[in-house]
């Protein structure tokens, strides 16, 4: 992510926690008071957003030293040190939220897609995300997607074409569909159909676009879609992909899984920051 985007979302943040600055820190600590705090797991998981906390901080005070003891995409146990951060406690206390709300989200994420992604190792399909994601802070979630072994997906609406139900319902029909697609965004830009039965699957090979997307279909379905696809076109599987599920979808030899919940469903990881 280019860092002047991250910086646009690091400073609408702040302004957003503290418009007037911070009253309590700013009434009650001397302002020359030195600290030094550390960032810690109260958890076990995947770590996303370090390097986010850290320009944090940077925003709010470049005099503060902030050590890593963790890289973004590493995994930690309960009690793991994640960073140390020294210098005015002012600056510090300034920071602690917004960082810490970065860290545990974006880990989060990363931890979720870990359990996917370990599910599917040793087999030829990968894990996608979705667009499901937080408004204004896609980015930084579909990189710790990335961070915990995932693959992403279009980033917005403009990357590709990507035909779905309500789409075919006001066109009419996958072959029309393709067409017209095929001929506003030429051959260089993918054409991805969403499919829920096999006679869709026969029209979107039939058409040639460039992925098909099974959308909630039983595994012999997708079974029968792989034998259609005959290797020549990527197939994504979507729709309830669950981790007790998972193993099954990938046994069927699909090229991709894409997994809303990832970004939508994933659990904060508890994380806090101690004054020594």
């Amino acid at each position: 992510m280019k860092l002047e985007k991250l910086d646009e979302i690091i400073e609408a943040a702040l302004k957003e926690d503290m418009p007037e600055g911070d009253i309590t820190s700013e009434s009650i600590i001397a302002p020359d008071s030195i600290s030094e705090a550390h960032i810690i797991a109260h958890e076990k998981g995947v770590l996303a957003g370090i390097d986010i906390a850290e320009r944090v901080f940077n925003k709010i005070d470049r005099s503060l030293e902030f050590e890593k003891s963790r890289q973004d995409g590493q995994e930690f146990d309960k009690h793991s040190k994640l960073a140390r951060i020294k210098g005015f406690s002012v600056s510090i206390l300034k920071g602690e939220r917004l960082a810490l709300n970065f860290l545990q989200r974006l880990s989060g994420i990363a931890t979720l897609t870990r359990r996917y992604a370990d599910v599917l190792k040793g087999t030829k399909t990968r894990l996608l995300d979705t667009r499901k994601t937080t408004p204004c802070l896609r980015r930084l979630e579909k990189y710790a997607v990335r961070m915990g072994g995932g693959v992403n997906h279009r980033f917005d609406l403009s990357e590709m074409v990507l035909i779905k139900d309500n789409h075919l319902r006001l066109v009419g029909s996958i072959k029309e569909s393709i067409q017209r697609a095929r001929k506003a965004v030429g051959e260089d830009i993918k054409i991805e159909v969403e499919t829920t039965c096999l006679e869709e699957v026969k029209e979107a090979v039939q058409y040639k676009a460039d992925i098909i997307m099974l959308d909630n279909m039983t595994p012999e379905e997708m079974s029968r879609a792989v034998n259609l696809a005959g290797g020549k076109i990527p197939l994504e599987v979507s729709g309830n992909i669950t981790l007790d599920n998972l193993n099954i979808v990938a046994g069927l030899g699909v090229d991709f899984v894409s997994v809303g919940s990832l970004t939508h469903s994933y659990k904060s990881l508890d994380i806090s920051m101690e004054f020594l």
